[in-house]
């Protein structure tokens, strides 16, 4: 069986991991968190990096830093990962689902300002598949609005808008390193604050609400609780697996990009034939190669594309419900229809791709078999 995803080993991770034990410092914000911060906030520009354990909890690190409040309101997409709404909802927050773009499953930016109004605390926005949104019409409405942004960047690291690194443009960003992401460590995640107010209280609330970080770096004499917070952050062996991984980023996004291209490439004139979608890219977007997926006409075809994958021993599998429609949420939303949101979850089809994919030729020439 080709699984729909092998998680990638660099093959130093043991080495890495074997380092940290041996400084005798494995809980957290020790030298292997500190390089690989350093190396984000270096490579990709955001003011501040702080490690998390989860992509989840730099969301919910996010809703904190906003002040998110019972009765707020937070606008984001319905096609995403519970984790994008649960941070907000969490804090008592009203969401308010947009609609996905009828090319691409991202949100359609152009129906975000006609949900704002006086209680909107936040527009969160999903860079789906890596793929950008159009951050200029979102950070204008920011703007007149005074409203803030968070990108959840979970599957755009190393992707670009304009040339400005995912996660750098919002106020805030919130990555994933899950098994299933192009950098991994098992589970982990980043919050970059790309907002210079933010920073102080993001160290707290990073720090279970304490200053424990501006003690360490010698600014205050003793430390204590001073605000909310949790312990978002991952210990030493976590960090130091992904500094394997961030040591070898550009050789993992080439070969990421390479599969990627070779599906596009490979699978056109069958789409055109079948009348199946593949990614859209905008022109001011880059690819990352996280996921590669097609848009099928109907139900009925996805199921039996990934019917006939499964007895080739292909695993392809599709993605999220729309929220709006989901058991907890459905009589909290508003009643709106969102049928673009509800096309790709009923069309949507994700192929295997990851670093180590075997026989990508045997999953393409398959798919050229389905009529």
């Amino acid at each position: 069986m080709i699984p729909f995803n092998k998680p990638h080993i660099t093959g130093k991770e043991v080495h890495h991991i074997y380092g940290a034990v041996a400084t005798g410092h494995i809980s957290g914000n020790g030298s292997y968190t500190k390089k690989c911060q350093k190396y984000f906030e270096e490579r990709w520009g955001f003011k501040k990096a702080l490690l998390t354990t989860s992509c989840t909890d730099a969301l919910e690190m996010s809703a904190l830093l906003l002040n998110i409040k019972p009765g707020d309101e937070v606008i984001l997409p319905s096609y995403t990962f519970v984790s994008t709404a649960l941070a907000f909802v969490r804090e008592g927050a009203v969401l308010r689902f947009v609609d996905s773009s009828a090319d691409h499953p991202g949100i359609d930016e152009v129906k975000v300002e006609e949900l704002i109004s006086d209680k909107t605390k936040a527009i969160v926005v999903v860079h789906y598949a890596g793929v950008a949104c159009d951050m200029d019409k979102i950070m204008a409405l920011s703007d007149k609005y005074n409203i803030a942004v968070v990108e959840d960047a979970a599957q755009a690291i190393d992707s670009f808008y304009k040339g400005k690194p995912l996660g750098s443009i919002g106020h805030l960003g919130c990555f994933s390193f899950h098994e299933t992401k192009n950098i991994q460590c098992g589970e982990g995640g980043l919050l970059s604050i790309n907002d210079k107010r933010f920073i102080k209280r993001a160290e707290i609330i990073w720090e279970k609400g304490t200053n424990r970080a501006e003690f360490f770096r010698g600014e205050v004499n003793k430390y204590g609780w001073v605000d909310t917070g949790s312990s978002f952050l991952p210990g030493e062996v976590t960090a130091a697996f992904l500094w394997a991984q961030l040591e070898e980023v550009d050789k993992i996004q080439k070969r990421r990009i390479d599969i990627w291209n070779r599906y596009h490439a490979g699978l056109t004139d069958w789409c055109k034939e079948n009348g199946v979608g593949q990614p859209f890219v905008p022109d001011y977007a880059t690819v990352n190669g996280h996921m590669y997926y097609l848009i099928c006409p109907d139900i009925e075809f996805r199921t039996k594309m990934i019917k006939i994958l499964q007895d080739n021993n292909i695993k392809a599998v599709f993605h999220y419900l729309s929220l709006h429609s989901s058991p907890y949420y459905q009589s909290k939303h508003d009643g709106r229809k969102l049928p673009q949101s509800d096309k790709y979850s009923n069309c949507l089809i994700r192929l295997p791709l990851f670093h180590d994919l075997p026989h990508q030729n045997k999953i393409i020439s398959t798919i050229k078999n389905i009529i």
